[in-house]
């Protein structure tokens, strides 16, 4: 595996749910150093990870039931706020066509058969016909494109 390189086009989001983490402070502050656009998740207003990003989302979800377990209400709530950012990156990426991912990766059987469906919704191809072009398109949007195209 080659070593990552970030350049000004990457992004990197600290996520601390008290928002003091050293290293996720250190993190940020470095990214920025770097060109880096940053964000920050946390879960106490004004905080220092927070403080340190160009975007932070603060989740105020007031103190946990059990103190120390911040898997409990910050957590989830952390939870929340990534997906909702990662599945506004996929449609910003043009990975989504209508309320489906067409360019996920097919790397099991489950998102091969999921893939399948999506491409006899989209064409009307029998089933078998469908995967055979899903997998040797490699995605979704492939497999469509190429099926509307006639090529």
């Amino acid at each position: 595996m080659q070593p990552w390189h970030p350049d000004a086009g990457d992004v990197l989001i600290g996520v601390a749910a008290s928002g003091t983490t050293p290293y996720v402070v250190g993190g940020l502050r470095t990214a920025r150093k770097h060109g880096l656009l940053t964000g920050a998740i946390t879960c106490n207003p004004s905080s220092p990870v927070a403080a340190e990003a160009d975007y932070a989302l603060e989740a105020i979800v007031g103190p946990e039931f059990v103190t120390g377990s911040t898997r409990m209400k910050a957590g989830t709530a952390q939870k929340l706020m990534l997906n909702m950012l990662s599945t506004a990156v996929m449609i910003r990426l043009g990975r989504v066509q209508g309320n489906k991912m067409v360019n996920m990766q097919l790397t099991n059987n489950k998102l091969v058969d999921r893939g399948t469906r999506m491409v006899v919704e989209e064409t009307g191809l029998p089933a078998e016909e469908a995967r055979r072009l899903l997998l040797a398109c490699g995605s979704v949007k492939a497999a469509i494109d190429k099926f509307r195209s006639g090529k």
